[in-house]
């Protein structure tokens, strides 16, 4: 099956791009959470035209990257919640609290679609969290959860 993606999706392609995936995986999954749109031949002057768009902002973004890269490194972000006595959260900490922790330390804005967890994060502790900032650049940073008082 011949699809455009509408969206990135990690492993497969990102906005504009043409893929061929399996029946199944486009009919069942791509398609429905609009990921993905079927491919015409008048669909093709579409990714033409977001490729054009997207190659244009691709220089100006992976500069921007690398700063973003530069101010992730420089801050300390720290995500106070409420835990019991052995360490263990009650529920989790998820990309939104993570990406607005994040803006509250002083750092850049981040898209918690882009964040690269290491797991559910359910206990106190420090983890490194991964982030795609663009094609070319994929940044890390320290997170910090400690116990409510």
């Amino acid at each position: 099956m011949k699809l455009i993606l509408t969206r990135e999706v990690p492993g497969l392609g990102t906005p504009g791009d043409v893929v061929e995936v399996k029946d199944g995986y486009g009919r069942n999954y791509l398609v429905p959470q609009r990921f993905a749109t079927a491919w015409t031949k008048g669909g093709q002057k579409q990714v033409d035209a977001i490729k054009r768009a997207r190659s244009a902002r691709d220089v100006r973004d992976a500069d921007h990257a690398r700063e973003v890269n530069e101010a992730l490194n420089a801050v300390k972000v720290t995500i106070t919640a409420r835990a019991g006595s052995g360490g263990r959260l009650f529920g989790s900490i998820t990309p939104a609290e993570i990406a607005d922790a994040v803006s509250h330390a002083g750092g850049p804005k981040l898209d918690k679609r882009r964040l690269e967890l290491p797991g559910h994060i359910k206990a106190v502790g420090s983890y490194d969290v991964g982030i795609r900032l663009h094609s070319e650049v994929r940044a890390s940073f320290k997170l910090d959860v400690v116990a409510a008082k």
